[in-house]
């Protein structure tokens, strides 16, 4: 066995003293650093009980994580619900960049290595690559997620990044409707890092979705969720939160940026917004600030409530809808958004269409639709910029040339 594989030191099967489960909990102590147990290993650990888990009202539990939240010492908790249904809560001692684990998707039908790797917030701007697939709003369908990326030669069945020098830009909202947040946020976390080591780049854009979770409101959220968090006596937006590793990562999250003369921003923007003149730094860095804020907290600053509203950045639906009560843009202000910010186009997700759609003559293209009915239906679900030419693309690649460079 690896030197740098993770050793389980302690294993141990407790009593719930809850009536949160129909099921005992596996907690685990960890040690190691730099690998994932092999499979014999973690069969293993599973070995516990061959029984599906179950949530106090009898339905079944699903794999799930892990969440790791960072305490006042070098330990890390470590909370996830493997293969079997079984909750797993334990200690990670010093986990440290490289340090690798195993994510599983609900369904246990995809399984895929990540490692911890530095966190800091990507530049706001940067030059264009040969190719740039943009696609917006996974809603936390892992299936869906990665047939488009394994589509257009983004990622391998594996999982792992094979689009080279290439970049990846995913225009907000994995939280909420589906299954598969967590899951979904690891494996961007994990093909940023390959990426960069590839020398491309993977961008994930802040959505409305992921304020909306972490200040609380999960409406929206599939009850598995709750389910968890209530079992551990918490809220599920802790398991994400600032003290966490995807919380940390999430933190240093963009709401908007430029790539060569496109324009990236979940919802799009009002002329209202524009008249604010905020930079786009600014913006990024007040949207984040305000991003694990209750709604209350954030109304106490009246200008970050702005960031977090319907003519906001992540909220403002007149770049594609006409009726009066989503406040309209004129393509004045479109023509004025882009002027701003030295681009050509402004590429948005959050509505939904049927067929990835054009407004104002080209200059504003959104990107998402209904991406479960789509990938059924071979409908467009992105777009491929290449040598200046824009093609809509499916779960097959390019469908059709949206625009020309000529």
């Amino acid at each position: 066995m690896k030197n740098n594989v993770f050793l389980l030191s302690l294993a141990i099967v407790i009593s719930l003293s809850s009536s949160a489960f129909a099921q005992t909990p596996v907690v685990e102590v960890q040690t190691g650093t730099d690998d994932v147990q092999p499979a014999a290993v973690r069969q293993h650990i599973m070995a516990p009980s061959t029984a599906r888990g179950k949530w106090a009202d009898g339905s079944a539990m699903h794999a799930d994580g892990p969440y790791l939240i960072y305490g006042d010492n070098l330990d890390v908790r470590k909370i996830s619900i493997d293969t079997l249904g079984h909750l797993r809560d334990g200690v990670m001692h010093d986990p440290r960049v490289g340090t690798a684990f195993n994510v599983f998707s609900d369904d246990a039908k995809y399984e895929f290595q990540i490692k911890l790797h530095p966190i800091a917030r990507p530049a706001w701007k940067c030059e264009a690559a040969g190719k740039i697939l943009v696609l917006s709003d996974p809603h936390s369908n892992f299936k869906c997620f990665v047939s488009l990326l394994q589509g257009n030669g983004v990622i391998d069945k594996y999982l792992n990044w094979t689009y080279g020098k290439n970049q990846l830009v995913i225009i907000g909202d994995v939280f909420d409707r589906g299954t598969d947040a967590t899951q979904i946020f690891w494996l961007i976390y994990q093909l940023e890092q390959e990426a960069a080591d590839a020398g491309g780049q993977l961008h994930f854009l802040y959505g409305n979705h992921e304020p909306m979770v972490l200040s609380g409101d999960i409406r929206y959220t599939n009850r598995k969720y709750k389910k968890l968090a209530d079992s551990l006596g918490m809220e599920f937006r802790q398991l994400m939160g600032p003290d966490t590793e995807l919380g940390r990562w999430l933190a240093t999250r963009n709401t908007m940026m430029v790539i060569g003369d496109n324009l990236f921003v979940h919802a799009g923007i009002s002329q209202e917004f524009l008249d604010k003149n905020y930079t786009i730094p600014q913006v990024n860095e007040m949207v984040s600030r305000g991003l694990f804020m209750t709604k209350e907290e954030r109304k106490a600053d009246g200008e970050l409530y702005f960031m977090f509203k319907s003519n906001g950045p992540i909220w403002y639906r007149g770049l594609v809808y006409s009726k009066k009560k989503y406040n309209p843009a004129s393509e004045e202000t479109v023509d004025a958004a882009l002027a701003r910010y030295g681009v050509k186009r402004i590429f948005v997700g959050h509505t939904i269409f049927k067929n990835v759609r054009t407004f104002y003559r080209k200059k504003v293209i959104a990107v998402n639709v209904s991406n479960r009915e789509n990938m059924l239906k071979g409908r467009s679900r992105g777009i491929l910029i290449e040598s200046g030419n824009y093609y809509t693309v499916g779960d097959h690649g390019v469908m059709d040339k949206l625009i020309s460079n000529k």
